[in-house]
Formats: structure tokens, sequence, C-alpha cells
């Protein structure tokens, strides 16, 4: 299986645009579609210097408007920002045009120059976040409701039942127990077992019988090339840039598996988080992990360099893995 995943930031020193990107990320999508691919990722940041995706609920749509067989998962939406009925409708009208397709990890932000920016409250995300999803919930059930001492009602009512596909993020015990606690799936920012079993523990505890973790397990990029050591010397730069801006960002409460410490371009490769890979090492990859996520134009790259990646895997990657199916 192979998701592309997108964030469309940019460095200040590339040459790539910001509307490069966002028109390179709509081409490779549309190709994608017909080929085989599972998916699309896109992400949440806000007031970045290289421009962070800032719009994913609209980027989402764009996506799945422009294909017919991908899925597209939010990875993760950040729910303290937002009003939770805009939530409700904006997810519900994607969930309309895109039944079933689209796929909402609830996250709780942490940057708290986002927070600030948004006037909220760091301290509150937990409970504003499952708030606002029990909110999302009972707006999803298409009739009235009381919401803060007057009736909203939320319509049209989107077509996934009991509601549009949501699963809670967060990377701490209480993030494993709230998902449980709200009867949905749990997909944690990093491959900690402990966490899964905490969260199925809950789930058990509370009676939810529909109880269903994913974590992580492999690489948060995956580049393929025929020349790993040509790519690295020519995108080095912009890989390490990516790797130490969202390190900057990090606080002791958040973890995840992108989270590299990296000093230098042997640091990023010694990771296991950025991987440049020949079609070879990609067909062993998949064959040990079951996935592989895409990077296309990670790190403001050359969007012909992620062309280059998703024409190999089509070319000789995917041909390989179905001789060995």
């Amino acid at each position: 299986m192979f998701n592309l995943r997108f964030d469309l930031r940019t460095p200040p020193f590339t040459e790539v645009t910001h509307g490069d990107q966002y028109r390179a990320m709509l081409e490779m999508v549309k190709w994608a579609d017909t080929r085989g691919f599972a998916g699309a990722i896109t992400s949440e940041h806000h007031g970045t210097e290289d421009g962070f995706m800032s719009a994913p609920l609209a980027i989402s749509a764009a996506i799945l408007g422009a294909t017919d067989n991908l899925m597209c998962t939010l990875s993760a939406l950040l729910v303290p920002y937002h009003d939770p009925l805009r939530l409700a409708e904006d997810i519900a009208t994607i969930d309309l045009m895109a039944p079933g397709r689209f796929i909402t990890i609830a996250g709780l932000g942490y940057r708290e120059f986002e927070f600030e920016m948004f006037g909220k409250d760091r301290t509150r995300r937990g409970r504003d976040t499952e708030e606002a999803i029990k909110v999302m919930q009972q707006a999803w059930t298409g009739e009235p409701f009381e919401y803060e001492g007057r009736t909203v009602w939320v319509t049209p009512k989107p077509v996934t039942q009991p509601h549009p596909i949501v699963m809670v993020g967060g990377s701490v015990p209480a993030s494993a127990k709230r998902a449980a606690r709200l009867r949905l799936p749990y997909m944690p920012p990093i491959g900690d077992q402990e966490l899964v079993d905490l969260y199925y523990a809950e789930a058990a505890e509370i009676g939810f019988e529909g109880a269903f973790a994913m974590a992580p397990d492999g690489p948060g990029l995956v580049l393929v090339t025929e020349d790993p050591d040509a790519l690295w010397a020519k995108i080095g730069p912009n890989m390490l840039y990516d790797a130490a801006a969202y390190a900057s960002w990090q606080y002791p409460d958040q973890r995840s598996g992108w989270h590299v410490d990296a000093e230098d371009v042997a640091d990023l490769k010694a990771s296991g988080q950025f991987e440049v890979l020949t079609p070879d090492q990609c067909v062993e990859l998949v064959r040990t992990k079951g996935a592989a996520t895409l990077h296309p134009l990670c790190g403001g790259i050359d969007p012909a360099i992620g062309w280059e990646t998703l024409e190999l895997v089509v070319d000789k990657v995917m041909p390989a893995l179905a001789e060995g199916a």
C-alpha cells in the first residue's frame, strides 16, 4: 500500500513556490488515482516561515474532488483551533462529495504560537478537543440540539453513518484513554505499544467492543530513485531544514515518530525516518512493513524529484510486489 503525504512547506532558500507545490500536488493525486495508490495524507500547522499547509480541509476537499478512488486522511486536524459546528459542517460537506473516502485524525495541537494566534487556551486543549468531538458527533445526526445555551442544527446530514470517519490522535496516555472514552479508533503519531495496549485496556473496561488502534511503523518519508547517494546530495539541505524546523516545535508533552534531532544529513540517514531508496529497496520495505509513505514534495524539493519517485513506484516497485505476491 502506498500513500502520498503532503505538507506543502517551502524553505526560504528554495526556488520552488507554494503555487508550484499546490499545482504539483493536484496533478500528482490525479495521476496516482488510477495507478493503484491507496491515499493521500494532509496535515495542519499555522504561522510558519515555510508556509506549512494551513487550510487542510480545503485541500483535502480538493484532493477528493480531483480523484475517484484515493482515500484522504487529515493527520491531524488540530481541533482546538476551530469552531466545532463549522468543523461538523465542513467535514459533512466533504463526506457528501466523497462518501467514506475522508478520514479525520483529531489532534490537540501543541505549538504555543498557534494557540495564541487563535486566542485559545493551550492548557484546555484536551478538554476542548473532547468536547468538540462530542459536539460534532451530535451534529452529524442531522437533528437540532442545544449547544452553549442555544439551539443549533447542522445540515445537510453526512452520507457516512453513524458519522464520517474520525480517529483520535495524541501521544500520551490521556489521549489513548480519550479515544476509548469517545468510542473511536486511536492513531497515535508514534509507534508506542504501551499506548496501544492502554487504549485497548480502557476500551475493554468501558465495554467498547469496536476498539481499533493503528500506530505508525516504518519511515515517515520515502523517496525512490536509481541513485540514492546522488539524490541525497541534491536534497540534503531541504531534508535537514524540514527535520530541524519540525524538531524546533516539539515540547516535552509532544512525541512524534517524525521528530528527528539531526545535526547533519548523516543523522537523517541514520534516523530511519528519512529513507531514500532504490526500487529494489522500496520493494523490500513494503514487503517488511506492508506500506510506504511517499513524500514527493517534502522540504520544497523540485517536483520533478517527486515525479521520479511516483513513476519508479508504478513502473518498478508495484510490478515487483505483484510478482512476489
